[in-house]
C-alpha cells in the first residue's frame, strides 16, 4: 500500500487521528481533514516527523465546494487519493420532544452529506485506478440509543449508503465497508459524560462492566479495523458492517 493516499475525515482527534496514523504506519500518504485546523496541522507534522507524507487541510465535509476543492488539492499535492475513511462526526443529543430542527440537520449534513460528498468526490479518482477502498464510521447506536435519534438514524443511514456504494463501485475494484464502533473512549464520549453529569471515570467503568471483554475501546482498536478493510487483502469484503465493540451485537 506504500503507493497509495488516503484521506480520513475528523482526523484532528480521536478516532480519526489514531485512523490517520495507523494508514500513515502502513506506508500511506495520508491527508488529514477537519475543521479543526491546528489539529490535522499538528497530525501531520507527526507524520511527517516520522518519514511519512501527510497534509492537514480544514475543510467543512458538509460543504460541496470546500470538499471538491480538498479532494483535488490531495490529487495535486499526494496523489491520486484511492483511499477514503469518513470518519467525521458530531453529536447533537437530546430526547425527542427537546431537540430543535437544527440539531437534527447539522448530525445529518456532517454525517450523511459529508459521506456522500466525500465519497463522491473520491470515487473519480478510484474508478479511474481501478482500485479503492471507502470505510464508513457508523456506530453501535445505528441499532437505537435513548437520546441520540438524529445521531442512531444518521448511522443507521451510513450502513445503508456503505452496502448499496459497495454493489455500484464493485465492478470498479473498489470496497465499501463500515465500521459500527461501540464504546470508545474519546473526546466525544467525554462529552457525553459531562452532558449526563458523570464523570468519565465513572462513565468508562460502568461501560466496561456490560462489554464481554471487560473493557472500552481505544481509538486504536477501530484504526487497527480500519487499516485490514482498506489493505489490498480486504479486496472480497465489501458491503459489510464490522461491529467492533468488544462483543456481539445484534
Amino acid at each position: 500500500m506504500a503507493d497509495r493516499v488516503a484521506i480520513v475525515t475528523g482526523a484532528a482527534r480521536g478516532i480519526g487521528a489514531a485512523v490517520a496514523q495507523r494508514l500513515a504506519a502502513d506506508g500511506m500518504a495520508v491527508a488529514l481533514f477537519d475543521l479543526d485546523e491546528q489539529g490535522v496541522l499538528d497530525g501531520a507534522d507527526k507524520i511527517v516527523a516520522g518519514g511519512g507524507r501527510a497534509l492537514g487541510l480544514k475543510v467543512d465535509v458538509a460543504d460541496e465546494d470546500q470538499v471538491n476543492a480538498a479532494v483535488a488539492q490531495v490529487a495535486e499535492q499526494l496523489g491520486a487519493p484511492t483511499v477514503l475513511v469518513n470518519n467525521a462526526g458530531v453529536l447533537r443529543d437530546n430526547l425527542l420532544f427537546k431537540m430543535s430542527s437544527s440539531d437534527w440537520d447539522t448530525v445529518m449534513n456532517v454525517h450523511l452529506r459529508g459521506a456522500f460528498l466525500m465519497s463522491k468526490a473520491v470515487q473519480a479518482y478510484q474508478t479511474k485506478e481501478g482500485f479503492g477502498r471507502i470505510v464508513n464510521l457508523s456506530s453501535t447506536s445505528a441499532l437505537g440509543n435513548r437520546g441520540q435519534a438524529n445521531y442512531s438514524a444518521a448511522k443507521a443511514g451510513l450502513q445503508g449508503f456503505t452496502k448499496t456504494l459497495a454493489i455500484e463501485l464493485g465492478k470498479f475494484g473498489v470496497t465499501v465497508n463500515a465500521i459500527a464502533p461501540g464504546f470508545i473512549a474519546t473526546e466525544m464520549t467525554k462529552a457525553t459524560a459531562e452532558r449526563m453529569k458523570i464523570s468519565f471515570d465513572d462513565f468508562i467503568k460502568g461501560a466496561a462492566q456490560a462489554i464481554p471483554v471487560a473493557r472500552v475501546g481505544q481509538p486504536e482498536d477501530i484504526a487497527h479495523t480500519a487499516s485490514f478493510l482498506v489493505s489490498e487483502g480486504a479486496g472480497f469484503v465489501s458491503g459489510q458492517v464490522v461491529y467492533v465493540a468488544g462483543g456481539p451485537k445484534d
